[in-house]
């Protein structure tokens, strides 16, 4: 239930009030899939304890908001491949926070899982609808963000240079988390995820504008 309405129903009425309203849906796709991929892949990932379910279930909820949000006038993914290769890195990234949840906290999993995706996405809708508002240094922090600059940028067609750090953040973070579920008992791999989290995001931060950051 907490997957399916931070998932789906939350997405799906984002997406449904701007087409009544008949405001742009493109200012909004990437936060609205980076919600869909986050609900479903952390959540799911952490109810059911299997990483790979947790990446088919991202990915499966990610295309069937892409062609809702098509159907209701969002222009599309302009580079097909290229969009595709950010939803399925984010989905990893997103699963496997949702993997370790499992690996570190059990039953309880799925309740942190949804604590995470809540917070991130308060920040993701105070910053899509009062730009500038949060400084650039606390949004290059989260995973979230990454990943609806990697989307956003597919979405615009600008090509993925220009998002190139968040796509390599969220894909080390992705590894380094995968790792870290694996070894977790042993001393090193919470001050690993730590240090590499901060490291990928003072490259996020260095190397994108102050506008992407937004």
């Amino acid at each position: 239930m907490a997957a399916t309405l931070t998932g789906i129903v939350i997405p799906v009425s984002i997406l449904v009030w701007l087409f009544v309203t008949s405001s742009s849906l493109l200012p909004a796709g990437g936060p609205v899939l980076t919600l869909g991929l986050m609900g479903v892949g952390i959540i799911g990932a952490a109810t059911v304890g299997q990483f790979r379910i947790g990446v088919l279930l991202a990915l499966t909820n990610a295309i069937c908001l892409l062609a809702l949000a098509i159907a209701l006038g969002l222009p599309g993914l302009p580079h097909l491949l290229p969009g595709s290769g950010v939803m399925v890195i984010a989905s990893l990234s997103f699963a496997a926070r949702g993997a370790l949840f499992t690996k570190t906290m059990k039953h309880k999993a799925w309740l942190m899982a949804l604590f995470v995706v809540l917070g991130e996405a308060s920040v993701l809708l105070i910053a899509a609808v009062f730009p500038g508002v949060l400084p650039g240094w606390f949004l290059a922090l989260l995973p979230a963000q990454w990943a609806n600059i990697a989307i956003q940028t597919a979405l615009a067609g600008n090509g993925m240079l220009p998002a190139a750090s968040a796509l390599l953040a969220l894909a080390g973070t992705a590894a380094t988390t995968l790792l870290a579920a694996r070894f977790w008992f042993r001393p090193w791999p919470y001050p690993l995820m730590f240090t590499t989290w901060l490291a990928l995001s003072a490259v996020v931060y260095f190397n994108l504008t102050g506008t992407a950051l937004a």
